[in-house]
Formats: structure tokens, sequence, C-alpha cells
């Protein structure tokens, strides 16, 4: 079975980087081994010490998946700047943003509104079974995510089945809109941040917080700062102390959030906010 060695500046934690939230179709099972489909594979992964073994891709998928090929000890050394986020850091070192399929990321993010991750994660498979490609694997049947194109085909109800509630009309609609995934990632990636957060709010059932998190996500725009409820109360207990947590989040609150993080974390903010995320509890 092949397998990576980290270096030693290299640092990794495989678990903290799939349990964090950012990804949706990894499951971890009792004796270390993760099992995730990512596009059309099936890929099983552990980490003993500084040694990763894997199967279902090649190790340069694995390098680029789990950006391996970052920097990390950079982009923590400028984010570290105040002792609480010092204090994440030092509990979650390793932790790395994967890079996201793009359309994926996107739909699972219009799935993601107003759930818990358990009725995320049962979206997705849904939608992935009903519209993706069967893979086969150990004796057991996965399936690959839905080209927007193919779900645009099956029509509006075609989705009832899969329980989206109030999201079925927009990953119906943001399905049409995007038609052809590689094209619209393409334009998506050139832009910058800003321009970028734009062009993805224009798609059905998109707000700032979805974006930000498929910019981050899938797209490497690590200015991005999602905002949701735990981040706000973080922002609000230890750096931001007039924020008035007891009413919905407006857009002007998030706004203010995201760009004091970008002030005081840098152009590595969407790091910290993971970081953040990851060290919220404990």
């Amino acid at each position: 079975m092949p397998t990576l060695t980290l270096k030693p500046d290299q640092p990794f934690n495989l678990d903290a980087t799939l349990s964090c939230g950012q990804v949706f179709r990894w499951d971890r099972a009792t004796d270390g081994w993760w099992c995730g489909v990512v596009t059309d594979r099936v890929i099983k992964i552990r980490q003993d010490g500084d040694t990763l073994t894997f199967r279902g891709a090649p190790a340069s998928f694995i390098r680029h998946y789990f950006s391996l090929d970052t920097n990390l000890d950079a982009v923590l050394r400028s984010v570290d700047c105040d002792d609480f986020i010092h204090a994440s850091i030092i509990k979650n070192r390793g932790l790395r943003l994967v890079r996201q399929p793009a359309w994926e990321c996107t739909a699972s993010y219009i799935c993601a509104t107003n759930s818990n991750i358990p009725t995320i994660r049962r979206r997705i498979a849904a939608i992935a079974k009903r519209y993706g490609k069967p893979i086969e694997c150990e004796g057991t049947t996965y399936y690959s995510f839905p080209e927007p194109g193919i779900i645009a085909c099956g029509g509006h109800n075609g989705l009832t089945e899969c329980r989206l509630g109030y999201r079925q009309p927009y990953v119906f609609g943001t399905s049409c809109t995007v038609t052809d995934a590689g094209v619209w990632e393409k334009k998506v990636h050139k832009l910058p941040y800003e321009e970028a957060r734009k062009e993805v709010t224009k798609l059905h059932g998109i707000g700032p917080k979805a974006a930000d998190c498929i910019l981050l996500f899938a797209f490497q725009k690590y200015e991005a700062f999602p905002v949701d409820v735990w981040i706000r109360r973080i922002m609000q207990e230890h750096y931001l102390p007039d924020l008035a947590t007891g009413a919905p989040l407006t857009i002007r609150e998030y706004d203010t959030i995201r760009r004091f993080a970008r002030e005081h974390f840098g152009e590595y903010c969407g790091y910290a906010q993971e970081y953040l995320f990851a060290g919220r509890e404990g």
C-alpha cells in the first residue's frame, strides 16, 4: 500500500483536518482509517506519526488535496498574533484546508444553510445517490457527486426525494445557472477575492457565509473569513466586545467581523477562522 512520509517542517494532522467541519463526505473507522469520496475516487487514508498510508489515489493527488505543498508553518506564524488564537493553533497544529472540488463544495454549502453536520451529510449523500455514478470499493457502493448539468436535466422535482427542504429550488437553480462546472470554476479562480465573492453570491441560495466557505475551501481565497454563530460568538468574546450577539447577524455586522479579521490576522485570515472554529470547544 502506498505511503507518504511527512517532512519535519511539514506539520499535518489528518484527524483535525477531516473532522473540523470543512468537508462532509469523509468517515473515520474505529481503527483510524478515514474513507471519503473525492470526485470519482474512493480514498482510504490513515496517519501514523509522520507516515500517511493511503489507497484509491496517487501520491500527487493526496499532496494536492490535503494541501501538503502549503508552507503551513509560515501560514500559522502569520496569523499567530494573539494569545487566544495561539492556544487554538497549539491545540490543532497540523490542520490544513483541503482543496475541495468547486462544484460539489458549492452545492454542499447551499445544503448547509441553517443545518447541522449530520443533516448536511445526509442531503449531500442523497443527491449523490440520486444522480451520481456508482463506485464499487471493497464490496460497498459509493457515489460520485453529479455535475450540475445532470441535476438540471433531472428537473426541479427530481430533487424531491433528496429532502432538501427550502434549499431544493436553490440547488436546482444554481445547477441550471452553472451548467458547465469547469468553465465556471476557471472564471471564479481568476477573480480577486472581492470580485469572486460578488460572482458567487449571484447564484441561487448563496449568501455571505456560504460564499466565503466556498471561496475558502474550493478556491483557496484565504482572505475569506466565514462567519457563523460560533465565529460570531468568539469574535464578540475575544476581539470585538461591542458586537451585539443577541439579534440575528446582519450584513453590516458580518462585514465588520470579516474586515476586522483581514486586518488583524492578515492575508491568511481564512486559516485563522478554521483554527478558531476547531478550537471552540475545550
